[in-house]
């Protein structure tokens, strides 16, 4: 049995270790440990770990003035409010200055769930990915969030890491090594790239084995770093299949699906199909009722795959 963990417990995971590894770690949140992981954390390390209450601005602030002190500072919050309610001091107190502050909310995308629109962020990607000197990444399971959240600490400079809130299926083990930066190749395939981030990243592969039933073989690449963005490799898979279908728990607009479209449009034009939130905000429901809801299943992916192979020269 597949075991299912979420990505935010990877990111309390690795404040642990983080903290034990390091004296200058230090982490804040905004009245929200328990739901974003970090009160354990706060457990382990009280005197480097900072409450900032519901203050998402005033949160970003405090953590740039550690940063300028000497500290790594991890910062937690859901996404929308870490990033739309911030969004003024992560680009003018926080990323214009290149400060080491890691900014790692939870809950990030339409599996929020029955909370609905309001605490559902399909914009946040498209936010963090115009702001220079941000760092974005979007790990896929439990033990890349982990690993990425630990190797932030040797980043410099901003980081932005988005996490969601259920668990779900593994895709890597303990063993798992993140490389920052560079794009990692799940499964070899002839005829489509689909290029995938976040929890889209499980249902891809499970695409890709529905694909191959039928003959289909869909190259599986898992983007994890969205910014600065692996165009060597993604070109190579490209110009190998002649075609992409990418897939993102996020508006098709500005995020995954519009950073691969620019770097077709400037160097390989090829078709592409977008598997994603369709410019609308998201509602209110079960997990597996919103994903269907919203073009985020499986068989979403097949459906994409079979339009744009129909498109290929």
């Amino acid at each position: 049995m597949v075991e299912k963990k979420a990505t935010r417990e990877g990111y309390g995971d690795a404040l642990l270790e983080l903290g034990r590894e390091y004296s200058n770690v230090v982490v804040l949140d905004a009245d929200l440990a328990k739901s974003t992981q970090s009160y354990r954390f706060k457990e382990a390390f009280p005197d480097r770990f900072f409450d900032c209450g519901v203050a998402e601005q005033n949160m970003m602030g405090t953590a740039a003035g550690l940063a300028a002190s000497g500290m790594i500072c991890y910062t937690g919050s859901f996404a929308i409010f870490a990033t739309g309610r911030a969004f003024e001091q992560i680009r003018n107190t926080i990323a214009y200055s290149n400060l080491n502050v890691k900014i790692c909310p939870t809950h990030a995308g339409i599996t929020v769930g029955e909370d609905g629109a309001s605490h559902q962020t399909v914009e946040d990607l498209a936010l963090m990915r115009v702001i220079p000197n941000l760092k974005v990444i979007i790990p896929a399971d439990y033990y890349e969030a982990k690993a990425a959240a630990k190797a932030a600490a040797e980043i410099d400079g901003p980081v932005f890491i988005r996490m969601g809130r259920p668990k779900i299926p593994t895709i890597f083990d303990e063993n798992y090594e993140f490389e920052f930066g560079k794009v990692l190749k799940l499964r070899e395939g002839k005829d489509v790239t689909i290029c995938a981030v976040g929890i889209m990243v499980g249902v891809s592969l499970e695409a890709a084995d529905e694909l191959a039933k039928e003959g289909i073989g869909a190259e599986v690449l898992n983007i994890h770093t969205l910014k600065p963005l692996d165009e060597k490799t993604i070109l190579e898979s490209v110009k190998k299949t002649g075609s992409v279908v990418t897939a993102e728990e996020h508006s098709i607009i500005g995020g995954l699906g519009g950073a691969i479209s620019e770097l077709l449009g400037k160097k390989m034009p090829l078709p592409i199909e977008m598997v994603g939130v369709k410019d609308r905000f998201g509602t209110s429901g079960s997990i597996p009722e919103l994903l269907d809801y919203f073009g985020l299943s499986k068989q979403d992916i097949v459906v994409a795959v079979k339009s744009v192979l129909a498109r290929k020269p």
